[in-house]
């Protein structure tokens, strides 16, 4: 990283006059979160915007986009507000955590402060079970179950682990996303949550209560009254659903070259095992479908030269590029955003191929 950068990454940027939902590389720094175009795969100098974090509020979760639930919201001093998406809920988290810190600078007690808070969890010593699951099924600020897929199967009237921990600790019932799952945890001993599907069904088997309820964007969930399944008949199981089914190894933002046109696009890729796949999704789109995708069996994976414009690229584009070649000889031209993220990539796609 440069001289004075805190952290630097992939986000969607939600725009401001026209709502629609762009990816920008961001780079934070002391007192300010710049953003950037990118054209051929390297961001565009100067940058597009720059948001001032001198008296800036962050709201993590922020829940207001239904579709959207790893989103960060930042408001500035002139009540101006930006929606910010991360890839997964880890990297939302990393980014809100150093963003608070930047915005605390000047004040290195609150800098320790967020530190300790960062690692310590306490368990409010009255819930009310019943009054959180009526606030759960509130029309306007509850829980929104909807139609989600496991391993092949639609489950309808569902939600995600991951998002009851955020709604949980947004509505001031947990401090922590620790104190969120064991709160979650609790609910499904009292028979107000059912876990859906293999993932969060077999976690429930866990000895320790807080490891019973998963903090997981794959696990599904329900409300225990609407427990319903619907299983696709075996004449409706397309290549694409057995390709969904395995179990998500890592993910994250990378910018890949086109077949067509050859242009630079960054998507969201997703590592499956069980059976190998690596698809890749639309970051600006709502829905939650791939838009490509190949089987990693028989794939070969490996770095390309830093050092000038490796054949089959096109365009200046340069540094941290990976080329996978599938078994039936298509090439996919993909870069990240370091060197190090680059060969954790490698390595991953390695042990499936």
């Amino acid at each position: 990283m440069e001289d004075g950068v805190l952290k630097e990454g992939f986000l969607v940027k939600r725009g401001h006059i026209v709502h629609n939902w762009k990816v920008r590389w961001f780079i934070l720094r002391q007192n300010t979160l710049l953003y950037y175009k990118l054209e051929g795969g390297r961001k565009v100098i100067p940058p597009k915007g720059r948001i001032l974090l001198d008296g800036c509020t962050i709201t993590c979760p922020c829940l207001e986009y239904e579709n959207r639930p790893l989103l960060i919201k930042l408001k500035t001093q002139t009540s101006t507000e930006y929606f910010l998406e991360a890839c997964s809920r880890e990297e939302r988290d990393a980014w809100a955590f150093e963003i608070t810190g930047a915005i605390h600078a000047g004040q290195p007690g609150k800098v320790q402060q967020l530190h300790i808070l960062k690692n310590s969890f306490k368990l409010p010593p009255h819930i009310s079970l019943h009054r959180i699951v009526d606030k759960m099924h509130d029309s306007s600020s509850g829980i929104r179950p909807s139609p989600n897929m496991e391993q092949g199967s639609t489950y309808k009237k569902t939600f995600i682990g991951s998002s009851l921990v955020d709604w949980l600790i947004s509505n001031n019932f947990a401090a922590s996303r620790l104190e969120a799952v064991t709160l979650a945890s609790m609910l499904m001993e009292e028979n107000f949550l059912r876990p859906v599907g293999t993932r969060s069904t077999g976690a429930i088997r866990s000895g320790d209560l807080a490891e019973q309820f998963l903090d997981d964007s794959m696990a599904l969930y329900t409300f225990a009254e609407s427990s319903k399944r619907k299983i696709s008949s075996k004449e409706e199981i397309s290549l694409s659903t057995v390709e969904l089914s395995g179990t998500v190894v890592k993910q994250g933002y990378l910018a890949k070259q086109g077949h067509k046109r050859k242009n630079w696009k960054v998507r969201r890729f997703v590592l499956r095992k069980d059976p190998a796949f690596l698809h890749y999704y639309d970051p600006s789109k709502e829905e939650n479908r791939p838009v490509g995708g190949f089987s990693l069996r028989g794939s070969l994976v490996s770095a390309l030269e830093d050092n000038g414009v490796p054949m089959g690229v096109k365009g200046n584009v340069q540094g941290n590029l990976f080329k996978v070649i599938t078994k039936d000889d298509t090439h996919y031209y993909i870069q990240a955003s370091s060197k190090a993220e680059r060969s954790e990539w490698i390595e991953a796609i390695k042990k499936l191929t």
